[in-house]
């Protein structure tokens, strides 16, 4: 006894369409290919005023092989059992979806994204368009997987009808057990036209197969990747901390401890029990869940583990990257891949890595530079990783985090933390919701160069203007833990930092210093020229 059943479709369409043609096609395309089928149809009032919906059933087993049986079909689809919806609008798949025939785990949705407004759109005295990207979602989250594709401009493009682009589509997604040439031969016994609605077919067919290969690839892909390895919290750790804090602090911990060393890990921890201890005495019966101790665990492991050289230079060598790169140009066992990997390191990188006092001499050597009207110092490198020596050196410069801590920036990076853990210890003994706000300060630190140097200066001047003030004042550290979140939204949605100064002094803080910048004159050549020819 077989339990296969049929395939389900349901085909709408706009009146005028050629929905029926399309209806058409499918049935003589699977008797032609040797199955049997059977269509329904729903036609609208007149062309262009109503939707068209036809539905088909295909059953998936050739016909010579069911022995003389004949398969049962049903005349109207079932709500969340149906196999695809195909759609020539946007606006009628979206219908089809609220109307409960799609399903999540059951439905391929293959939709046109073109839009054929309705009479209720059109009338609006201003922009009546509904949001496509709303239809979009719908489609995403009541599909099993779905297509969609510009059927109007495909259409243009091969001057045929719609219906010959759906079909192309249908045949492109695999759904139906028939081979191209199947449909192809109907298309050709169709008469007049055609030569146009193969183009049509073949366009969407090609487009449909397109996003197949890609969702293909990327699931090879994602199959591929090694599965990550889940990070552990040491268990004296654990015992030591709450449970809220166990899942982000075990990944904070294996983060620090792989940038440093275990005792850059135990650094680490030491800071958040100091946190963890605050926290405490400022909320005993633990009414807020340890959440500033846990934001903590979060934005110190990241600001510990800020990017320098040496860690670039650890990613860009790793084994794991040079597998995601083949991977990506996808590159066989037996192929040569050449791989260059472009660095300019400045002058405060390599300073980064110096004595104060040396990168201090080195600062001041590339400042007068700039004062001198040149560019900052910069080395361009072009390195080949795919090479010997371009490896030796990468994975040189990675060996050199032993030396991080006697750089100056290392020094200079775990003050600032410092200084920041510190305020937050100081302020949740006094007012939790204002220490939380500043725990999430945090969130500023990101990036390198003048974007990291920009948030540091955004978060320290939030911290001594807003939020430290609190101590000397503690009845207004309510208005202020909204002033700081305030403060710290305004950094985050303006990289200028104009939205920052206005949220400054809106809660009675400066703006921020300005900066002092060089100026750098430069000659003009259209002017020199001009001054030259004149006698």
């Amino acid at each position: 006894m077989t339990t296969t059943q049929p395939i389900s479709l349901l085909l709408c369409a706009l009146g005028g369409e050629g929905g029926g043609i399309l209806t058409d096609w499918l049935v003589d395309t699977a008797r032609h290919a040797g199955y049997a089928a059977q269509a329904t149809s729903i036609p609208g009032v007149a062309q262009r005023t109503g939707a068209t919906t036809y539905y088909l059933e295909v059953f998936p087993v050739p016909t010579a092989d069911l022995g003389g049986r004949r398969p049962v079909f049903g005349l109207n689809p079932l709500p969340g059992r149906l196999d695809a919806l195909v759609s020539s609008e946007l606006l009628e798949t979206g219908r089809q979806i609220t109307n409960g025939l799609a399903s999540s785990t059951h439905t391929l949705v293959i939709s046109s994204s073109a839009r054929a407004l309705t009479t209720g759109e059109k009338m609006v005295m201003g922009d009546g368009r509904r949001d496509s990207d709303e239809l979009l979602a719908l489609i995403h989250t009541h599909s099993r997987a779905h297509h969609v594709l510009d059927m109007a401009a495909l259409t243009k493009q091969a001057g045929t009808v719609v219906s010959a682009v759906m079909l192309g589509a249908i045949a492109g997604s695999g759904l139906l057990p028939f081979a191209r040439r199947d449909y192809e031969a109907v298309i050709a016994e169709s008469g007049g036209g055609a030569k146009a609605s193969l183009r049509g077919f073949a366009l969407a067919f090609d487009a449909v197969n397109a996003q197949r290969s890609q969702a293909a690839y990327v699931e090879q892909v994602m199959a591929a990747e090694p599965a990550p390895v889940q990070a552990t919290l040491p268990q004296a750790l654990r015992r030591e901390f709450p449970l809220e804090a166990h899942a982000i602090m075990a990944l904070g911990h294996a983060r620090v401890c792989e940038y440093q060393n275990a005792a850059y890990g135990e650094r680490y921890a030491q800071r958040l029990r100091r946190v963890l201890a605050a926290e405490t005495r400022g909320d005993p019966k633990n009414l807020h869940g340890h959440r500033i101790t846990v934001e903590m665990a979060r934005w110190v492991a990241l600001w510990m583990a800020f990017d320098d050289i040496v860690l670039v230079a650890d990613l860009k060598s790793r084994a794991s990257r040079q597998a995601r790169v083949r991977g990506e140009a996808k590159a066989g066992q037996d192929d040569l891949l050449r791989v260059y990997d472009h660095f300019k390191p400045g002058a405060p990188e390599f300073a980064a890595m110096l004595p104060e006092a040396l990168a201090q001499r080195v600062l001041a050597w590339d400042r007068r530079r700039v004062a001198a009207g040149q560019a900052p110092w910069a080395l361009p490198l072009k390195i080949g990783t795919h090479s010997v020596l371009g490896m030796l050196a990468l994975r040189g410069l990675a060996a050199c985090k032993r030396l991080r801590p006697l750089g100056s920036r290392f020094h200079t990076e775990q003050a600032l933390i410092d200084r920041w853990v510190d305020a937050v210890v100081q302020l949740a003994a006094v007012h939790a919701p204002l220490a939380h706000e500043v725990a999430l300060c945090g969130r500023l630190i990101k990036g390198y160069g003048s974007t990291n140097e920009r948030g540091k200066d955004n978060l320290l001047h939030i911290i001594d203007h807003l939020a430290l003030p609190a101590l000397a004042d503690p009845a207004s550290a309510s208005q202020r833990a909204q002033a700081v979140a305030a403060a710290r939204s305004a950094a985050l949605s303006d990289e200028a930092g104009k939205a920052l100064d206005q949220a400054l002094r809106q809660h009675g803080a400066p703006a921020r210093p300005v900066k002092a910048q060089p100026i750098r004159w430069q000659h003009n050549p259209r002017l020199k020229a001009k001054s030259a020819s004149t006698p």
